[in-house]
């Protein structure tokens, strides 16, 4: 994130803070929403003003990855309120009866998502998500290291960048990069496929310097890695921090996701939850959170606000012919999720 919004957004908070004392207020257990999101996903001024119109204090905590954050749900699904699983871990959710159907009479802003975004393979009926961003993977690189620009989910795996590459930790999204890489679907369920992948990446594993979460901002905006995946948001973000950085969509294709805000099934305060949500979409707030993030907007009101400049990002806004060339996971068969498992331990155990 920009150290000039994060000073800005500090600012704003011990404003708020001044105005509202809020600090000094004791809620009562129906005040209170207790909200789980991705690090470094929405503006630090926003549960501020959520508290302040509302009276509902934000309990807000962070994850790093899908899998950590279905763990903590599935072990402890009366801990959070609101979460924002990722496209494929909303259809394993749904299909575990984690999530509740969301009430849209209570949430009118939700009409201006773009239809685009409405009632894809993890939620058919669009009951129980409400999109929240979306965007590709790529390669994120330094110009002034890395000469030649890679066009290759291949070029992770150069010698000539041993110690410098970055993964990420997370079984779906580093196994999704070796698919890719040998011309395989993002969704196999092939095991021999998925074994060939995680064999690219055992071979790969003397090249790394670490596999990384929200590490990758101070690694890459450093220059101490110079090679990684990256998300588009993420890469945009980082590539301000430090212009020598740039960012690429292999020619084999890539992931597009969508994440999504959902209620958990045993929310202790739904109807917060639903004002929540409702307040995310509203134009001003999804205008701050996609300023704060630099994560591709689902709402049509929010693009059509947007500077020329941005809409025309390939980062950000891909042209049709890439987006040909993307896939969203899917929720995987329950044999190929532990098969996943397996070859995850196995390679951090190498």
């Amino acid at each position: 994130m920009n150290r000039i919004k994060k000073l800005l957004a500090a600012i704003a908070i011990m404003t708020l803070l001044l105005l509202s004392f809020s600090g000094c207020k004791q809620y009562a257990p129906n005040e209170v929403l207790y909200v789980y999101n991705w690090g470094e996903y929405m503006d630090e001024t926003v549960n501020d003003l959520f508290e302040q119109e509302t009276g509902i204090k934000v309990v807000y905590k962070i994850y790093d990855n899908n899998e950590s954050m279905y763990a903590v749900l599935k072990n402890s699904p009366k801990t959070y309120d609101v979460v924002f699983p990722s496209d494929y871990m909303v259809g394993r959710m749904i299909k575990e009866g984690l999530l509740a159907e969301i009430n849209f009479e209570n949430i009118p802003n939700a009409k201006h998502i773009m239809e685009d975004f409405q009632n894809l393979n993890y939620d058919p009926y669009g009951r129980y998500s409400i999109p929240y961003t979306w965007g590709v993977l790529g390669i994120l690189y330094n110009t002034k290291v890395v000469k030649e620009a890679p066009d290759s989910w291949a070029d992770l795996w150069d010698p000539q960048y041993s110690g410098k590459i970055l993964m990420y930790n997370n079984s779906r999204d580093t196994l999704g990069v070796a698919l890719l890489k040998e011309g395989y679907s993002l969704n196999t369920t092939d095991e021999g496929e998925l074994r060939a992948a995680a064999d690219e990446l055992i071979a790969q594993k003397p090249l790394l310097q670490a596999y990384v979460s929200d590490e990758i901002f101070s690694k890459m905006e450093s220059g101490s890695a110079v090679m990684t995946p990256a998300y588009a948001g993420d890469a945009l973000s980082m590539i301000g921090e430090n212009p020598d950085l740039a960012f690429v969509i292999p020619k084999e294709g890539t992931n597009r996701f969508i994440d999504a805000m959902c209620i958990m099934k045993d929310a202790r305060n739904k109807e917060a939850a639903e004002k929540y949500l409702n307040f995310l979409c509203r134009q001003d707030i999804a205008e701050m959170n996609r300023a704060f993030t630099a994560y591709s907007t689902p709402q049509q009101q929010v693009y059509d606000a947007l500077p020329e400049e941005i809409k025309n990002e390939q980062a950000a806004y891909p042209d049709t012919a890439t987006l040909r060339r993307t896939e969203i996971y899917i929720n995987l068969p329950e044999k190929t999720l532990l098969l996943y498992n397996t070859l995850w331990n196995k390679l951090k155990n190498v």
